[in-house]
């Protein structure tokens, strides 16, 4: 059965299609997660709330999702 508290890992939409660049991000009620998905038991980047609003602000016009919120 799963965990009902894992994180809901999903792959971001600014990965690469080649498979070579895998991001994945889970959001919590604490903030932002974020791994490489080649390795999704190594290394994790948590991010608070803000810092992860300040960074899909500041993409580069026309990549990001439109309301800028849920997507990495």
């Amino acid at each position: 059965m799963p965990d009902p508290l894992a994180p809901l890992w999903f792959k971001s939409s600014y990965s690469g299609g080649s498979g070579t660049e895998c991001v994945e991000c889970a959001h919590t009620n604490r903030g932002t997660l974020i791994r490489d998905s080649k390795t999704p038991v190594g290394p994790i980047i948590a991010v608070r709330p803000s810092t992860w609003r300040a960074f899909i602000c500041r993409l580069p016009e026309g990549q990001g999702n439109g309301n800028r919120e849920a997507t990495a």
